[in-house]
């Protein structure tokens, strides 16, 4: 049974804007690599300020993904994630079936 994920991503603002947007390419072949796939095309919110120095960094830039992926698939993204220099966070969270729904997320089987 496949489930409805959202991801969020945040790149150093330091780095060029065509190398943060290239991210979303990495994003979208990890996904689609284990089999999963994206509800849209990922949301990319372009260069913000953050409330608070992250990492003695004032900016970065967001992205934001929906995912429909088997339970566990998104472990090796998620890895890849954490080991990059470029992320400063990301976040992936299941999301409840009723909140898949509204948002008009199809979970198929496997």
């Amino acid at each position: 049974m496949n489930r409805a994920y959202e991801m969020m991503v945040i790149i150093d603002g330091d780095v060029d804007d065509p190398k943060a947007q290239s991210w979303m390419k990495t994003i979208t072949d990890g996904v689609e690599s284990v089999g999963g796939q994206l509800h849209e095309k990922i949301d990319w919110w372009g260069k913000r300020q953050f409330a608070y120095p992250i990492n003695k960094k004032p900016s970065g830039y967001y992205l934001v993904a929906q995912i429909v992926a088997a339970p566990g698939a998104l472990d090796e993204l998620e890895r890849q994630l954490r080991l990059a220099d470029d992320i400063v966070r990301h976040k992936l969270i299941r999301l409840p079936e009723e909140e898949a729904a509204r948002r008009g997320i199809t979970v198929e089987a496997a």
